[in-house]
C-alpha cells in the first residue's frame, strides 16, 4: 500500500518539533521531576517524542490514524518525565484531524474531546479532593478540547468560504451565459433589419438589371437604370443610418426613429414602381379606424417589416397580378395581409435563401403572435398569402428589432 505524499508545510511541522524537543531533552528540561517511585528518564523522553514527530508528518494526509496513535504516544509521554514538545505536537495534530479529517469526524472530536476533559476533571478532583485538581482539567482542554473548537471553527470559515466561491463563480458562469444569449439575440435582430432593409432595394435592382441586359431596347434599358439608381440610393441611406446606429457610442437610451405604419403609401408605391415591368399592381387596403388609439411602437415596426418583406418576395418570385396590402384592426389585434399571384412567371427572377420568411415568423414569435404563409384558393384561383395577427397590448413585450 503506497502512502499519500507528505506535504512540505507537515515536514517542517514535524521538524521544527522535533529540534526543540531534542534541545529541551539535551538541558535536561522535563515536565515533571523525578517522582518518589522514580520516573524514567533519557533516551525513554525520547520515544513518544520521536514518534509524534512521525505522526505530524501525515496529520494532513492519513488525520484519523495521526489522532489514534497520537493519543497512544502522549498517554506513554505521562509513564516519562515528559517533553512539553510531545504534548504540544499532539494539540496540533487534533487541531489537524478537526480540519483535514471526514465530516463526521469533524462533528465528532470536538465534542469528544470535551467529554474527556470533563471526565478527567471530575476524575482527578474526586481523587485529589483538592480544588488545584481543576488545573488538570484546564491543562486537559488545552490539548484536546481547545484545539479541536479551534480546528472546527476553522474548518467552518474554510467551507463558508469554498462556497462563496463557489457561489462567485456560478454567477459568471450564469453571467457568462446570458452575455452569450444576449449577443446571439443582438445578431439575430440586427440579421433581420439588415435583410428587411436592403433585400427590397437589391431585390429590384437584380430584376432590373437583369431585364436591361436581357431587353435591346434603349428606352427600356434606361428606365431600368433609372429604378437600379433608385433603390441603389435608398439602400444606400438605409445601410448608412443602420450602420451608424450601430457604431453609436453615445450610451443615449432614446430609441431611433423607425419605420411606421404611416409610410406604407410610400413603400406600396415605391414597390408598384419596381414591379411594374414584372406586370405587378400594388393595391393597399387600410380597414382600421381614423379615430384608433396610436398603435405600440414594437407592433408597428413589425407590420411595416411584415409588409416590406411580402413585397420583396413578390418582386421576386410572383406572377403578373395584384398584390394587395390589408390592414384590420380587431379584438386588441392587427391583421396584416398580403396576398399576391401564385404562379410561374417569365422573365427575370431573383433566388431567394428563405430567411425573409424565418425573420417574419421571428418577429411576430417575440410580440406573441400568429404567422401563416402559404399558397391557399380564392374564389378557385390559387394565390400566395401572408398573414400575421399582431397583439395590439404588448408594451410590456421585447421590441423585435
Amino acid at each position: 500500500m503506497r502512502l499519500p505524499r507528505t506535504h512540505r508545510d507537515d515536514v517542517l511541522i514535524a521538524a521544527a518539533g522535533l529540534a526543540c524537543g531534542l534541545l529541551l531533552w539535551s538541558f535536561g528540561l522535563y515536565t515533571r521531576g523525578r517522582a518518589a517511585g522514580g520516573l524514567p528518564g533519557g533516551l525513554l523522553v525520547l520515544v513518544p517524542l520521536v514518534a509524534m514527530t512521525a505522526l505530524a508528518l501525515v496529520r494532513r494526509t492519513l488525520p484519523r490514524t495521526a489522532l489514534l496513535m497520537g493519543t497512544v504516544a502522549v498517554v506513554a509521554d505521562q509513564f516519562t518525565r515528559g517533553n512539553i514538545m510531545t504534548v504540544v505536537m499532539f494539540a496540533d495534530i487534533v487541531y489537524a484531524a478537526v480540519v483535514y479529517g471526514t465530516p463526521a469526524s469533524a462533528r465528532r472530536i470536538p465534542v469528544t474531546t470535551g467529554l474527556i476533559t470533563i471526565l478527567v476533571t471530575l476524575g482527578f478532583l474526586a481523587w485529589f479532593r483538592d480544588p488545584e485538581a481543576l488545573l488538570i482539567g484546564v491543562l486537559t482542554a488545552l490539548i484536546t478540547f481547545f484545539p479541536a473548537l479551534t480546528g472546527a471553527v476553522v474548518r467552518n470559515h474554510r467551507q463558508a468560504a469554498d462556497t462563496a466561491r463557489l457561489r462567485a463563480e456560478q454567477t459568471a458562469l450564469l453571467a457568462e451565459m446570458d452575455r452569450r444569449e444576449a449577443v446571439i439575440a443582438e445578431r439575430s435582430r440586427m440579421a433581420r433589419e439588415l435583410h428587411d432593409m436592403v433585400a427590397n432595394h437589391l431585390s429590384a435592382i437584380a430584376i432590373h438589371s437583369t431585364a436591361a441586359l436581357s431587353l435591346d431596347d434603349p428606352k427600356t434599358s434606361r428606365d431600368a437604370l433609372g429604378v437600379i439608381r433608385e433603390n441603389s440610393v435608398d439602400g444606400l441611406a438605409e445601410m448608412r443610418r443602420l450602420i451608424g446606429l450601430l457604431r453609436d457610442t453615445s450610451g443615449h437610451d432614446e430609441p431611433a426613429a423607425a419605420p411606421t405604419l404611416d409610410g406604407l403609401d410610400a413603400l406600396v408605391r415605391q414597390a408598384g414602381a419596381n414591379g411594374a415591368a414584372s406586370g405587378l399592381t400594388f393595391r393597399l387596403v387600410d380597414d382600421r379606424a381614423p379615430d384608433a388609439e396610436p398603435l405600440p411602437a414594437p407592433v408597428e415596426l413589425a407590420a411595416y417589416r411584415i409588409v416590406q418583406e411580402s413585397l420583396t418576395n413578390t418582386l421576386k418570385h410572383a406572377d403578373a397580378g395584384e398584390v394587395t396590402v390589408t390592414l384590420h384592426s380587431a379584438d386588441h389585434a392587427l391583421t396584416v395581409q398580403v396576398t399576391s399571384p401564385f404562379g410561374t412567371r417569365p422573365g427575370p427572377r431573383v433566388p431567394g435563401s428563405g430567411a425573409g420568411l424565418v425573420g417574419m415568423r421571428e418577429r411576430i414569435a417575440l410580440l406573441g403572435g400568429v404567422f401563416e404563409a402559404g399558397p391557399v384558393e380564392n374564389q378557385g384561383e390559387k394565390i400566395w398569402r401572408v398573414r400575421a395577427e399582431l397583439p395590439v397590448a404588448a408594451d410590456d413585450k421585447e421590441p423585435s428589432a
